[in-house]
């Protein structure tokens, strides 16, 4: 099979229709052989009905339903692992990502050998200050963290070389930054492709104002688990390790302090009257407390089974 079509999808079913019969027309154009998985998050508006009407009319429309929405990592998630082609081409399914992208998508991967292409929305038409604004800093402080020089971690246009997408865990809200990911497990070769970015058709965002709070704090998340998944006590270890010297060479120094006036037969003030005995002892028990944090963490090791565990209520042609 040459491209699988992942769509995660929540009440969309105005749009489900029109968006799986312009991906047909642009498969069949290009003589594709293809698969559309359309992962139902959890829809009240009758979406999954319509999913099974479609996948009745074409074999190539497969459909995963969750008993309860999820979140999209968690729809990457399944769709990934039921995805057989060579090329896997995430979107949306509101209407906003073009399949005409499709063709020029899957060259990158089969043909100029990248295992990762982000598509790039350089001209939106989305809101610039509620949604456009914090996309571009997001954006900004992504490339600096990770050294990764795309300009849209978050497009949900994106296409893959099968063994990346069988090579990663999507979970939480890390589809966000599925590059970094990429990176992380060995794939280097990660471009970026100018896409046209089309007005919403029908119904509304899913995503509201808690993505300013989970877009930087899922960015620390998957830059600690890429560096540190395996060894969380280089972290841990080396920052409790210098806390704890740093409160010892303070309490030293004020022992020493008291007992070179004691020599000299000087009036030594008490230890504890001293803020820097507090600050010494305050930092020892910060270091011991992030060492014990570093060697918990090594045994756990991530170890949670359930991490990537979903309900799923109901599938068609899989």
């Amino acid at each position: 099979m040459d491209i699988s079509v992942v769509v995660p999808l929540f009440n969309e079913v105005e749009s489900l229709s029109e968006l799986t019969s312009w991906i047909e027309r642009v498969m069949n154009v290009n003589n594709y052989s293809y698969e559309v998985i359309l992962i139902d998050d959890g829809s009240t508006d009758g979406s999954w009905e319509l999913i099974e009407k479609l996948s009745h009319q074409n074999p190539c429309i497969k459909g995963i339903k969750f008993r309860r929405n999820y979140g999209k990592s968690a729809g990457l998630y399944c769709g990934f692992a039921a995805a057989e082609g060579d090329v896997v081409i995430t979107m949306d399914a509101d209407l906003q990502d073009s399949p005409e992208e499709i063709p020029e998508l899957y060259n990158m991967i089969s043909v100029e050998k990248y295992d990762l292409v982000s598509g790039w929305k350089k001209k939106r038409y989305d809101p610039f200050l509620s949604k456009n604004l914090p996309s571009k800093f997001y954006n900004w402080t992504a490339r600096r963290m990770t050294g990764i020089k795309i300009h849209d971690f978050n497009c949900g246009l994106k296409a893959y070389r099968k063994q990346v997408i069988k090579s990663i865990e999507v979970y939480g809200d890390m589809h966000r930054y599925i590059p970094v990911l990429a990176k992380w497990a060995g794939f280097k070769r990660i471009g970026e492709k100018v896409v046209q970015h089309q007005e919403r058709k029908f119904g509304t965002t899913k995503f509201g104002m808690e993505r300013f709070i989970r877009g930087p704090l899922d960015l620390l998340s998957v830059i600690f688990i890429s560096k540190f998944s395996k060894r969380p006590m280089h972290l841990f270890g080396v920052l409790g390790t210098l806390m704890f010297l740093l409160g010892l060479a303070a309490a030293v120094w004020e022992g020493a302090q008291k007992l070179m006036l004691s020599l000299q037969n000087q009036r030594a003030p008490r230890i504890t009257e001293s803020p820097y005995f507090y600050l010494a002892l305050t930092a020892m028990i910060i270091g011991t407390q992030l060492f014990l944090a570093g060697f918990l963490a090594e045994l756990n090791g991530r170890n949670s089974t359930d991490r990537n565990y979903y309900l799923i209520d109901k599938k068609t042609n899989i």
